[in-house]
């Protein structure tokens, strides 16, 4: 069975990139998207992880910086991992992430940031 998964978000951070002793790499960034409630009318972001690899991740690096606004597409998968409570408890963590299969940038590029006083 496959998924397909459409945000429109602003990009969090700039992408970072890590690279594997088997030559791929994978390119992470996350994106704002706006969360919306019949009960809440507020701009509470909800941010989603995504994962670019190799060629993909590459296009990310060369054009994607933060604060753009961004349509992302790709499949939506869940990375697991191992965590530790605050009792010490080892347990296991999921969290979903967009493994990205394409990008279009979108609205005008940001501008300079301005320095708070």
């Amino acid at each position: 069975m496959n998924n397909q998964l459409i945000l429109v978000g602003h990009v969090g951070q700039k992408p970072e990139t890590k690279a594997f002793a088997s030559g791929s790499k994978v390119t992470k960034f996350s994106v704002a998207v706006k969360e919306f409630s019949n009960k809440d009318e507020s701009d509470k972001p909800l941010w989603i992880d995504v994962e670019a690899w190799n060629g993909v991740g590459d296009r990310v690096v060369a054009s994607v910086i933060e604060g753009r606004e961004i349509l992302v597409s790709g499949r939506l998968a869940v990375n697991v991992y191992d965590a530790v409570a605050k009792d010490g408890t080892p347990m296991k963590m999921s969290k979903p992430v967009l493994k990205l299969g394409s990008f279009h940038l979108a609205g005008p590029k940001p501008g300079p940031r301005k320095k708070s006083a």
